[in-house]
């Protein structure tokens, strides 16, 4: 989940609890509010009635046309003791000017005379459909909550975007940088401290890193040439060793067995060399690939060796299956593949190739299935093959990963399959 997505999410979340409180709140509120005026103005109608009571005027109709009614009855004092002085309550009552009935607030009060009696007046008025002032005030709400929600979603997306601008900048400056190329360095005169120190660790990483980086390129140019001369040198003596006539075959033997194990050597130390220079991006030669006619020019140099062992090769070419990358790395990932295929064929198989324009298969008839958790593995070896330095595949591999390409192994029906998808 991106951070602008996760800053949104959950400040939705405390706008939609903040809101919803405040809108129950508000409702709450207004209604205490009419209920309080309502409840004054029964308040002093009562009173004036009770006033009239007490001094024995004249009281007025129960009706007189301001749709406040009241009713005035004795009442025994057991039921005055059960009951409070004053109360309020809604209920629907019949409004007699209008003929029908309405909800209405109450006032019911109890007072005593001068003669020891109580009388209980209930004094009702029309007051609003609270029903339909629910309805008002709900749908006001939600409006006024939506529109406050999405623009204050919308203020703080522009906030945000507008602050968190430089560490974009320095996503796409990270996501762009490769060692070895000179990138321009970050801005580290901004205003905000923290993405200030951010850039300024960033360029001195870099800085740590191009400086490892050559150093480490500086290595292995030196350990190639300084391995590869006295494995050369070797090989080369033993061969004249092996030239001399008065060597016995036992001696003989030995002496190819040694050559055997400087040639393992040193095709080890070749291939270590270039899966360091493959992690370490030295292959800067990038251009327009068609792989298919690139494996078409060294699948002759095979076939002979196809041949010895009554292997038929199979090539289907639907599209032409164009890549971009160094041309030395492309010719070591087809033959290394070739070599395998050829490795784990069977006597009398059939190795098949196939191209379109976004992949690459090759697949070969075999007897079991390899382990596909280990294949891509350094230095194993399915098998134990004599000769192999059980780096070919992890070559493949480094390769595929240099350039995001995506390889994956399947035993499928008798067949070794090796694909490449880009």
């Amino acid at each position: 989940m991106k951070l602008f997505q996760l800053v949104m999410w959950r400040m939705s979340t405390i706008l939609v609890v903040i809101l919803t409180c405040w809108a129950v709140l508000f409702y709450l509120a207004i209604m205490e509010e009419v209920n309080d005026e309502v409840d004054d103005s029964l308040s002093d109608y009562a009173e004036s009635l009770i006033i009239r009571s007490l001094s024995g005027e004249q009281m007025p109709d129960t009706s007189n046309g301001s749709n406040n009614q009241y009713f005035l009855y004795e009442v025994t004092p057991e039921y005055a003791a059960s009951y409070p002085n004053i109360s309020y309550r809604d209920e629907m009552v019949y409004i007699t000017e209008k003929g029908e009935t309405e909800p209405a607030r109450i006032l019911m009060t109890i007072f005593q005379k001068e003669d020891g009696g109580y009388m209980e007046l209930v004094v009702y008025t029309p007051t609003i459909e609270k029903f339909d002032l629910q309805r008002a005030v709900l749908g006001w709400i939600v409006f006024l909550y939506v529109l406050l929600f999405l623009m204050i979603l919308a203020v703080n997306a522009w906030v945000f975007h507008r602050n968190m601008r430089p560490l974009y900048t320095l996503l796409k400056w990270l996501e762009d940088y490769r060692l070895g190329t000179k990138e321009k360095p970050l801005d580290e005169s901004l205003r905000i401290v923290e993405f200030r120190k951010l850039n300024e660790a960033a360029n001195m990483f870099s800085e740590r890193s191009e400086k490892l980086y050559e150093q480490q390129k500086l290595f292995i140019g030196n350990a190639s040439h300084e391995m590869q001369t006295p494995l050369a040198i070797c090989r080369n003596r033993l061969e004249m060793l092996m030239e001399d006539e008065t060597l016995t075959e036992k001696q003989l033997s030995e002496l190819m067995k040694t050559h055997r194990t400087l040639e393992n050597l040193t095709r080890l130390n070749k291939s270590l060399l270039l899966l360091c220079k493959i992690e370490n991006r030295q292959f800067t030669d990038v251009k327009s690939l068609c792989l298919n006619e690139l494996l078409l020019q060294y699948l002759d140099d095979y076939k002979e060796v196809y041949a010895y062992r009554y292997v038929q090769v199979e090539v289907h070419v639907e599209e032409c299956f164009r890549l971009e990358m160094s041309e030395s790395l492309a010719i070591v990932l087809l033959t290394n593949l070739l070599k395998n295929a050829f490795v784990h064929v069977t006597e009398g198989g059939v190795i098949a190739l196939s191209f379109t324009a976004s992949s690459f298969r090759i697949s070969n008839t075999g007897d079991a299935s390899l382990d596909k958790n280990r294949i891509f593995e350094r230095f194993y070896k399915e098998g134990k093959a004599e000769g192999s330095t059980g780096l070919g595949l992890a070559l493949v591999d480094s390769i595929c990963k240099a350039y995001h390409l995506t390889l994956s192994y399947t035993f499928e029906d008798g067949q070794h399959i090796f694909s490449i998808v880009s």
